[in-house]
């Protein structure tokens, strides 16, 4: 068997992680158990909007078990800054993105449902929860908003005086020029022959990880620093989230992630409560561990989506697509969360003009703040959003035209001569063949015979329909990513900043290294989880891990190789330019003497203790990954039951480009996980308030609905590999392709299935009672 061989072999090998977690010896957060630790349990917010007029904390201190009771004014006195983090984001005009000051506990005023109000701490859970509910907390109410149509009207309640009409940022997109590139786009709108206009709204989702968000806070008064355990996406990017939080320097602060029982982009920064756990930590002397309820999650956690878009695009007389207007509003929630309004700005815009040859794009996004949980990354971040109004103005284009939507979409697709494709958005699609994805999922779908089963499914009363979506998002996210290499004891420690929440970079990324060495995998042990290792990047986010992390990987062993040969040349006597390195060793170019790689390390460790080198093997490095374009061609079909609205995904053919794989298997399980979150938000999940009283009304499992496994649909995939130019690897992202292509696609096929124009102004989820509705609508 030749290495290439082995190579692809052992990309279809088990997950190494997969042993410890189906026999149950997983190390997640609430595994591990601190000495003398202490727990805590939040009293949390009944209204949306309201004064904070009184917090009695006198009963709950004298309750059995409690050791103390913190409110806003204990963290105050610790010197606890705005929870609320963002980048800089400059708007219309050069105003900046209004970031208002989000407490760890609130104490003057709450502004939704579920903020936490005051802490307590007791010697058992119990015993917190229990005492928890002996605070008693004074409001004064008001009167919230949480549509985000209505709180962008100028009688919608005033959440923030800096945020005038509850505008957190008026963004104007990416164009050089906004003012005159919006005329440009006016005037082509104004002279086209057809104009296709849909308005689309993406409903809020509850991310609902299996494993829900906790803290465990440790102080050591004698070093005056802390601990804190987290289920987290990067234990080095949290910490740097908390240490501006609180004004301390990085080595006041260490933060260790093990385990993450799945993440999405919900488990990215610092959340009030583990600032507040380590206050309290500090406090009583003790560690002090917090992990969120299910119920506390659907109030606390993060959420995402929910946003209103308006998409409007021009064609001329043969259906070539002139120019693109996109008005989009976004739902910030009470606050600023972890990058949420880069998501619903940047992450968004980014993705036009997708698969699509639009010379003139105007893409403008307001973000309004809300009596809601505030909205962040969740699973796709932007990209579905976008990729949704696109598709379903592309369908509503080929209705108006009365173009055959297939016809329509391979008119207008970016030609593979055209790469690399610069748009008016100002990105750079370094690769990519759009017709041949398209064709391909085609013949996946057996769209050829579609027409045969739609006339079976007529003559059982039912409604088929097939729904096309053509998919392009941007992977990367923050460029820069490091990685380190050190040699222990005949073997080699692989170092990485970004946390596997289920991806299997334990898997994927020792091996990746093992075959750049030429040594055997056994060799290599991923760490991760500790920002104590103190290597630069960001959080496994955005689909970037595999590029940016494994081009820090190459670029870590290249500058460890390169100091290795310096230092092969020393220990073989003979001249650097005649050292080679190859299958685990140094060379001496046409001798036999040689040095294994784990001897010269050893051998480098001792030079150096000894003052003879100034370093040793173990090597840290970055490396700047620029952003790669994933695409694919999702294609559902659909059959729908007029009499009661239910609507069956009777299949699903995926076919993508990630560029070159690193692991089949994780691919895959990939594209299934996104896929299902994809369908779930199509046809079952909504997170909805009260428009009164701002009360969560979808607060539990019972009345927000999940994807089963009897909800996802035989699945059909494929890859179409065309390796991405701009990483050492030619990976692109895949993490997210299902879940921004999957909604369009079943939407898409939804409208396809009902005669007529019934379910063209259909919103998600697809309900059967809303489906039913649109059935009716049928003459």
């Amino acid at each position: 068997m030749d290495s290439k061989t082995e190579a692809i072999n052992a990309r279809r090998r088990p997950r190494v992680e997969d042993d410890a977690l189906v026999r149950g010896a997983g190390h997640f957060l609430a595994d591990r158990h601190e000495p003398d630790q202490a727990y805590a349990a939040f009293v949390r917010s009944r209204h949306a909007f309201a004064h904070i007029r009184a917090i009695d904390v006198a009963q709950a201190r004298q309750a059995g078990g409690v050791i103390a009771v913190l409110t806003a004014a204990d963290m105050a006195a610790a010197g606890v800054g705005n929870v609320g983090r963002h980048p800089p984001l400059a708007g219309r005009g050069g105003a900046m993105l209004v970031m208002p000051h989000r407490p760890a506990l609130a104490g003057e005023r709450v502004m939704h449902v579920g903020e936490a109000v005051a802490m307590v701490i007791a010697s058992t859970a119990l015993a917190a929860q229990d005492a928890a509910e002996l605070v008693e907390v004074s409001y004064e109410e008001m009167q919230p908003v949480v549509d985000v149509v209505e709180a962008a009207e100028p009688s919608a309640p005033q959440l923030w005086p800096q945020a005038p009409g509850n505008l957190a940022i008026d963004w104007p997109g990416l164009a050089e020029e906004p003012e005159a590139n919006a005329r440009e786009v006016d005037r082509i709108m104004a002279r086209a022959a057809h104009v296709a206009r849909v308005e689309v709204r993406n409903q809020r989702l509850i991310v609902a990880t299996m494993e829900p968000r906790g803290a465990t806070a440790g102080y050591d008064a004698a070093s005056d620093t802390y601990t804190l355990r987290t289920c987290s996406q990067s234990a080095g990017t949290l910490r740097d989230n908390a240490l501006a939080i609180m004004s301390w320097p990085k080595e006041r602060l260490r933060v260790i992630t093990e385990d993450v029982g799945g993440a999405f982009g919900l488990k990215t920064g610092a959340y009030p409560e583990y600032i507040a756990a380590l206050i309290a930590a500090r406090a009583i002397g003790r560690p002090v561990h917090w992990m969120s309820g299910r119920s506390e999650a659907f109030l606390s956690d993060n959420q995402g989506r929910d946003t209103v878009t308006t998409a409007e695009l021009a064609l001329d007389q043969k259906g070539k697509f002139l120019a693109l207007r996109v008005r989009h509003l976004a739902n910030m929630g009470a606050y600023i969360g972890s990058v949420g309004a880069n998501i619903q700005t940047q992450n968004f815009t980014r993705c036009f003009p997708g698969m699509y040859d639009i010379k003139h794009l105007d893409i403008a996004v307001r973000c309004v703040f809300t009596n809601t949980t505030p909205t962040a990354p969740y699973r796709g971040a932007g990209r579905p959003e976008a990729n949704y109004a696109l598709e379903r103005v592309v369908e509503e284009a080929a209705r108006a035209t009365g173009t055959d939507p297939l016809r329509l979409r391979r008119r207008n697709l970016i030609r593979p001569s055209a790469m690399p494709y610069r748009t008016r958005i100002g990105t750079r699609y370094d690769s990519g063949e759009f017709e041949a994805v398209l064709d391909k999922a085609l013949a996946l779908a057996d769209a050829d015979t579609f027409k045969q089963r739609r006339r079976e499914a007529a003559r059982r009363g039912k409604y088929r329909g097939l729904g096309i979506s053509c998919m392009l998002e941007h992977a990367g996210g923050i460029p820069i990513e490091g990685a380190l290499v050190e040699f222990h004891e005949g073997g080699m420690v692989l170092g990485l900043n970004v946390q596997s929440t289920g991806q299997g970079h334990a898997s994927v990324f020792p091996r990746l290294a093992a075959e750049k060495l030429g040594i055997a995998v056994e060799k290599i042990r991923h760490r991760h989880g500790d920002s104590a290792q103190e290597i630069p990047g960001f959080a496994s986010v955005a689909s970037r891990s595999a590029m940016t992390a494994g081009s820090a990987v190459l670029a870590t062993l290249d500058a460890m190789l390169t100091k290795g040969k310096t230092i092969a040349a020393s220990v073989l006597e003979a001249a650097e330019s005649d050292i080679a390195y190859a299958g685990g060793a140094f060379t001496v170019v046409g001798t036999d003497r040689r040095i294994s790689l784990f001897d010269l390390a050893e051998r480098a460790a001792a030079m150096k203790a000894r003052g003879e080198i100034a370093e040793s093997l173990d090597t840290r490095a970055k490396s700047d990954t620029p952003p790669t374009y994933p695409n694919g061609c999702h294609i559902a079909e659909v059959e729908i039951d007029p009499e009661t609205g239910s609507v069956t995904i009777v299949s699903y053919a995926a076919v993508d480009d990630c560029g070159n794989v690193l692991d089949h298997m994780i691919v895959e399980g990939q594209l299934h996980g996104s896929l299902a979150q994809g369908l779930g938000q199509a046809l079952l999940e909504s997170a909805v308030y009260d428009p009164h009283g701002g009360q969560l009304l979808t607060g539990s499992f019972m009345d927000y609905a999940m994807p089963r496994a009897q909800d996802m649909p035989p699945i059909r995939d494929a890859l179409h590999v065309v390796p991405a130019t701009t990483n050492p690897l030619g990976v692109k992202g895949t993490g997210e392709a299902g879940t921004t292509a999957a909604i369009a696609a079943v939407m898409n096929a939804i409208s396809d299935a009902v005669p007529g124009d019934g379910a063209d102004q259909l919103e998600m989820p697809a309900t059967p009672e809303k489906v039913w509705t649109a059935c009716r609508k049928v003459g």
